[in-house]
């Protein structure tokens, strides 16, 4: 019988479990006893998704395996053993407790926050960023905090400050160089992240060297700066960078560099052939490589080299795709444009949507060398793929980066080389989704099985798609478009059936054209709201009416937004934001009397938080009796019609914004949709009410209305596009009549009017072909569609509060009356919040 030979590893962070497992897929565990030490006490877990541990995740939810996994394979995980020594003369690792040979041994020891030597750094109340126990001591520190201070306004700094964000504290950045992010951004792209997350309520203090730490005076600590200028706080967060962990490498005289790091080979190997380090404590080429993807191709290749194989690190791109505090940013290649002579240089800046982007072109125009997004990263993924394959640019390489239809021209999955890297954090090329296809993977599930694509930072989700559906195309294999595993059609088609077979109930659908018949006719997440809207949006029919109820999620089933703490949210309907005194002194009475959190939103709208769910019907019953309806916050459905003043009021204005806002809003309250639908109606072109960031924009002529369609805000801006002009009030109804019809018949589920139009071919020609021009005589069709919805609408509220058997449902426990005890309020700036 042949002896195994011990393998060691130290380190089971990210790129340490990514090397056990590649070491399993080649079956190591056949010639090797593999044993991985974890100083802490937690199995490897996702620190990319790290902050997400604020927001409800928890160390299990972020594991990167299931407890099992290690035994399952034969691998030994000694978790929360710390390794103290290597001897390396007699090939032993030495730990707090024990002694352990090895024949090999992988350094995987990653880094350690940077806290720069401020005299009081370590007072009680300064704190790191770096491990699950790190944000536990954050947030007990945060119990007894109002505000907290990160030093430190890179990437990790950002992500420490939302997380002090999500704990309900006054948040303030402090960065030593002139503008956030110095590495990914230039100075127009950090001045406009520095206006957007100041936007957020988080303050950005640049160019500031603190120069010492003590007690302070209305709070715990005291920050003196440069200046002698002071910032009170009562915690502290130090993100300023990464170390590698390289302590045990030093003290066993391995290579390392001149500021630190093990120095690697191409395989991966240090100055001791015995020895290889991978990921963040590894300097290959005099380069620290601080994301998570370089670290797994560095595993790839150790496990290739440990098992007989031959594979080369040859570096990594550190093009990096990013959300901040909710803030895109993006960084391909040499973003500064500084690395190559000659390179010329597009910018775009808007202001108005805080979006800046930038591209770094070779001095011939044809190829991309870099990148720079900041507030949209909708077009990150076609820049990198220009990038990565060194592809030829478009004869006007700026039409990549300005708004021409709101996003910029998608390079198709036939553009792109086998070569084309897809996937960088499982290091996964076009050709090996291909491959992957050949061998056996007919839909996107079983791609991401064979292969691993996508499941690492999950940024190249949509671009992987495009290519799994390209492939099988090309083989000829039928691309699966079912909405789910129970109804094998697209939601275009469903919608279709229902409409003309006049089908009322999602039972009926299951059984004439669902998976009723082959035994499991339930439905799932996915088609049972899918079909409530369908259902919603041919027959308007109360959501609450028991055939309806069973389809829907949790803010239709109590017709309110469920909030952080399991209280909901209460938003009645105020057209046009118009609202009379009488009115306004009911809110605020209801909200005094039931302790509500109000705040006036975006949508010209005022919400009242808070309310537990046994109130909602008695807070409904006094709103409804004032003359208030619901809003339809909580659906995907019409929700707001924001309006300036208009004529009425403004010496600019043209035409009545107010009153239009409030006819539309009336015309189409309650309108069932895909997705959630915002207008805008400005009475002259200064646009006060943004109407061009909306799904429907109005905007007031001397001759009519101009209308705009398919914007939005969001996550992904995009400004809506000129449709049509200078309409009668008649004829916008009947446009905007047909374009809202048409969508809610051909978009798929959950997809907004930007993101339909940008997929729809013939793009707005088309739209206007369909709409203007009646090209598939369905208009007059359409218009009497929207006219049935228009005159059965009821407030769902009203009629809910007049059916006894609907108000049981608004009970926290089905055998006791009294509220839900786990919701806890506390006050701050004089309203109650969620502790």
């Amino acid at each position: 019988m042949t002896t195994k030979q011990k393998l060691l590893i130290i380190g089971n962070g990210m790129v340490g479990h990514h090397l056990v497992e590649r070491l399993v897929e080649a079956g190591a565990c056949e010639r090797f006893a593999i044993t991985v030490f974890g100083e802490e006490r937690h199995r490897a877990y996702d620190r990319v998704h790290l902050s997400e541990y604020f927001t409800g995740r928890d160390a299990e939810s972020l594991a990167l395996c299931d407890a099992d996994y290690y035994d399952v394979q034969g691998v030994t995980l000694k978790s929360g053993e710390k390794v103290l020594e290597i001897d390396r003369e007699a090939k032993h690792v030495i730990t707090d407790q024990g002694r352990y040979a090895y024949d090999h041994l992988v350094l995987a020891t990653g880094s350690y926050p940077f806290v720069p030597p401020i005299e009081g750094r370590d007072e009680p109340g300064c704190l790191v960023y770096r491990t699950l126990e790190d944000l536990d001591a954050i947030r007990d520190a945060a119990e007894h905090a109002t505000n907290g201070v990160v030093v430190g306004g890179g990437l990790l700094g950002l992500e420490a400050a939302n997380a002090l964000r999500g704990l309900n504290l006054d948040t303030a950045v402090v960065e030593f160089a002139p503008r956030l992010m110095p590495m990914q951004v230039d100075t127009d792209g950090g001045a406009l992240l520095k206006e957007k997350i100041e936007s957020l309520g988080v303050q950005v203090l640049t160019e500031r060297a603190t120069q010492r730490i003590e007690k302070g005076e209305q709070s715990r600590l005291r920050m003196v700066f440069q200046d002698d200028k002071i910032l009170e706080t009562d915690l502290i967060v130090f993100s300023a960078g990464i170390r590698p962990q390289d302590d045990l490498a030093r003290a066993c005289g391995l290579t390392l560099g001149e500021r630190g790091g093990v120095v690697i080979d191409d395989h991966c190997r240090t100055s001791d052939p015995a020895i290889f380090a991978v990921g963040e404590v590894a300097l290959w080429n005099q380069s620290i490589f601080g994301l998570v993807a370089p670290g797994y191709q560095m595993a790839k290749v150790a496990a290739a080299n440990l098992t007989g194989g031959e594979a080369r690190f040859g570096g990594a791109d550190m093009s990096t795709k990013l959300k901040l505090l909710g803030v895109d940013v993006g960084a391909i290649g040499d973003a500064h444009g500084d690395r190559t002579p000659g390179a010329r240089m597009f910018r775009y800046l808007d202001p108005l949507t805080q979006v800046y982007r930038k591209l770094v072109v070779s001095s011939d125009g044809k190829k991309l060398l870099g990148a720079m997004l900041v507030g949209d990263n909708a077009a990150y993924d076609t820049l990198l793929q220009y990038y990565a394959n060194a592809l030829e640019l478009p004869k006007e390489p700026a039409s990549l980066i300005l708004p021409q239809s709101g996003a910029a021209p998608a390079l198709g999955a036939d553009a792109l080389p086998d070569t084309a890297m897809i996937c960088s954090c499982h290091n996964v090329t076009k050709g090996g989704i291909r491959e992957a296809i050949n061998e056996g993977a007919l839909d996107l599930g079983g791609v991401k099985g064979a292969t691993k694509v996508s499941t690492g930072c999950g940024g190249c989700a949509t671009l992987l798609k495009s290519v799994v559906d390209h492939e099988l195309a090309a083989q000829g294999v039928e691309v699966d478009h079912s909405l789910c595993e129970h109804f094998a059609y697209t939601r275009q088609a469903l919608f279709d059936i229902v409409r003309v077979e006049g089908i009322k109930t999602f039972s009926e659908l299951m059984e004439k054209h669902g998976s009723a018949g082959r035994g499991h006719g339930l439905g799932c997440d996915i088609c049972k709201p899918t079909v409530s809207s369908i259902l919603a949006s041919c027959f308007n029919e109360p959501i609450m009416d028991a055939a309806h109820v069973p389809l829907q999620d949790t803010n239709d089933t109590f017709m309110a937004n469920m909030q952080k703490n399991g209280t909901y949210s209460v938003v009645p309907r105020i057209a046009g934001g118009e609202i009379p005194p009488d009115k306004l002194v009911v809110l605020g009475q209801v909200a005094q009397k039931f302790d509500l959190y109000t705040k006036i939103t975006g949508g010209q709208r005022i919400d009242l938080f808070g309310a537990r769910l046994d109130d909602l019907p008695a807070i409904w019953g006094e709103l409804i009796e004032a003359g208030f309806e619901t809003g339809h916050a909580y659906g995907k459905s019409v929700r707001t019609v924001k309006s300036c003043v208009g004529s009425t009021w403004c010496r600019y204005g043209v035409q009545d914004s107010v009153g239009m806002a409030i006819k539309l809003e009336h015309r189409y309250k309650g309108l069932r949709a895909p997705h959630k639908i915002k207008f805008g109606v400005s009475g002259c072109t200064r646009e006060c009410a943004e109407a061009q960031s909306k799904d429907i924009g109005v905007i007031g002529t001397e001759n009519g209305w101009n209308l705009y369609v398919c914007g939005n805000g969001g996550m992904r801006p995009r400004h809506a596009e000129l449709f049509a002009t200078d309409l009668n009030d008649e004829a916008l109804y009947r446009t905007i009549d047909r374009f809202l019809m048409f969508y809610v018949r051909t978009a798929d589920r959950l997809q907004r009017t930007s993101v339909w139009r940008e997929n729809l071919e013939g793009g707005l020609d088309y739209l206007k072909e369909v709409i203007l021009e009646d090209s598939l005589s369905i208009g007059d069709e359409l218009e009497r569609q929207m006219q049935t919805l228009i005159e059965r609408y009821e407030c769902e509220w009203a009629n809910a509060l007049s059916d006894p058997e609907k108000l049981k449902r608004f009970r926290s426990f089905v055998n006791d009356e009294r509220p839900d005890p786990s919701i806890i309020m506390t006050s701050e700036r004089g309203q109650l919040r969620p502790a």
